[in-house]
C-alpha cells in the first residue's frame, strides 16, 4: 500500500545535502526512491544504506535530453510517479570584485533550468494522470538582494516566480506543486561559509520539515521555523546587515 506520499519518489541533487537527507528519509518511510545527482560514487554511497528502496540514476540535470530519459528510466523500473523533489543546484559567490557573466550563466543552468528541464519532463505524465505532487527547492535567498549572492539570489528568486506562476495551473490539473525555500541548512556547501549562519539547522532535521510540510496542503515550505520572511529588513543579523542566506 502506499503512503501519505505515494510509492514512488524521484530525487535530484540526491548525493549530498538535503537531497541526500530526504531521500534516505523518504527511503526509510517506505518509498522507493530513484536518486539522482551528478555524482555516481555519490549516488552508490546513498543507495548503499537501503539497497532495496533506492534506485541509483545518475544525470546532469542541465542536460535536458538525459533529464527525460531520467524520468523515464525511473518510472520504467519503479512504476508511475508519486512525487518529485528537484533539489540540484551549486552556489559560487559573486559580488563586485568578482563579477562574472560565466558565473551566473552556471547557475543559471544548473540551479533554475536543471529544474525546468525537470518540470517538462514531469507536467505533461502527471497532467494526464491528473495527479502527482512536485516540490521545488529554492531558498530564503531568493527573496531579495543578499552580499555575494549576485549570481545564486537571481536563481532561487525565479524558481519563487516560476511556481508562483505555474501553481494556480498545476492545481486545476490535479498537480499538488510545492515550494520549498530553506533558510540555513548544515551541508557541505554551508561548511564553507565564514560567516554567522543564525538558526544554523542540522540536514537531518531538514529533510524532516521538507518531507512532513509534503504530507500538507501548504503551498510553501519554509524552515527553520525562524528564517527570514519576504519583509525581512537589514540590520537584522548578528553581523549587523543581511549574511547571504545560502541554503544549499
Amino acid at each position: 500500500m502506499s503512503g501519505p506520499l505515494g510509492k514512488a519518489a524521484w530525487v535530484t541533487g540526491a548525493s549530498s545535502g538535503i537531497g541526500r537527507a530526504v531521500t534516505l528519509r523518504l527511503a526509510g518511510e517506505g518509498l522507493t526512491v530513484a536518486a539522482s545527482a551528478r555524482s555516481t560514487l555519490g549516488l552508490q554511497a546513498v543507495a548503499a544504506t537501503s539497497a532495496r528502496r533506492i534506485l541509483p540514476l545518475p544525470l546532469d540535470v542541465t542536460d535536458a535530453a538525459a533529464v527525460e530519459a531520467a524520468v523515464a528510466a525511473a518510472e520504467d523500473r519503479l512504476g508511475p510517479l508519486d512525487l518529485a523533489i528537484l533539489n540540484a543546484a551549486t552556489h559560487i559567490p559573486m559580488g563586485l570584485d568578482d563579477f562574472s557573466a560565466e558565473t551566473a550563466r552556471t547557475l543559471m543552468e544548473v540551479n533554475y533550468m536543471g529544474v525546468v528541464h525537470g518540470l517538462a519532463a514531469l507536467l505533461p505524465r502527471f497532467k494526464a494522470r491528473g495527479a502527482g505532487r512536485i516540490a521545488v527547492v529554492s531558498s530564503v535567498a531568493g527573496y531579495r538582494g543578499l552580499p555575494t549572492a549576485a549570481a545564486y539570489g537571481p536563481t532561487k528568486a525565479a524558481l519563487i516566480n516560476l511556481c508562483e506562476a505555474l501553481k494556480p495551473e498545476c492545481d486545476r490539473a490535479g498537480i499538488r506543486l510545492h515550494l520549498v525555500n530553506p533558510g540555513f541548512v548544515a551541508t557541505p556547501l554551508t561548511d564553507r561559509n565564514p560567516f554567522p549562519m543564525p538558526d544554523l539547522m542540522p540536514v537531518e532535521e531538514a529533510a524532516r520539515a521538507l518531507v512532513d510540510g509534503l504530507k500538507t496542503d501548504r503551498f510553501e515550505i519554509t524552515f527553520p521555523a525562524a528564517s527570514p520572511a519576504r519583509s525581512r529588513r537589514p540590520g537584522c543579523c548578528p553581523t549587523g546587515s543581511i549574511s547571504p542566506w545560502c541554503a544549499r
